[in-house]
């Protein structure tokens, strides 16, 4: 995932408040997706994830190398999906069809988000975890692994698994028929 400029982080750790406005505007989307996914409910991640800022603004001074930001940032989401003290086990998503989750080519079809959204729900919460990062976040698996505080090869497994399970779960698509 491409994040925020280095230099912007750096700015922003000094203190210079229009350098963090350009790091929220950046990350919220990001934050937001992967925080919904953790509590199961938009209006918690909407608070989880004015909190994860909150937390960011505080602590960005102790961040070491800005070219880890994006993993630090998600590690503090996930840390504050944990203090909200909701963190989704196994609870259904709620299938509010916000279109805000999916990038366009990927909610071309409502049916289609929904039946996804559904799909991630079932999963068991570490393989929807590392999914959602790497797949819909869009984190290497590096920045995936930094963030959720796994070796590498754990989050490439989950994901590899948890995709399997969402081709089993959804189906073949239309490309399959002749």
């Amino acid at each position: 995932m491409d994040g925020p400029d280095a230099a912007d982080v750096v700015a922003a750790a000094s203190g210079d408040v229009a350098a963090f406005e350009r790091l929220v505007r950046a990350m919220q989307g990001p934050v937001w997706r992967y925080v919904v996914h953790l509590v199961g409910d938009h209006s918690l991640a909407e608070d989880v994830s004015q909190e994860v800022f909150i937390r960011v603004h505080r602590k960005l001074h102790t961040l070491r190398d800005p070219e880890r930001f994006v993993p630090w940032l998600l590690a503090t989401a996930r840390n504050a999906a944990f203090d909200a003290g909701r963190y989704r086990k196994r609870r259904p998503v709620e299938l509010v069809g916000d279109r805000d989750i999916w990038s366009p080519e990927e909610a071309q079809d409502p049916h289609l988000s929904l039946e996804i959204w559904d799909a991630l729900g079932r999963l068991d919460a570490q393989l929807r975890e590392a999914v959602v990062l790497v797949g819909m976040i869009g984190l290497t698996y590096q920045e995936a692994a930094e963030a959720i505080g796994v070796p590498e090869g754990t989050v490439k497994s989950r994901t590899f698994r948890a995709r399997k399970l969402l081709l089993d779960m959804l189906g073949p698509g239309d490309d399959d028929a002749t």
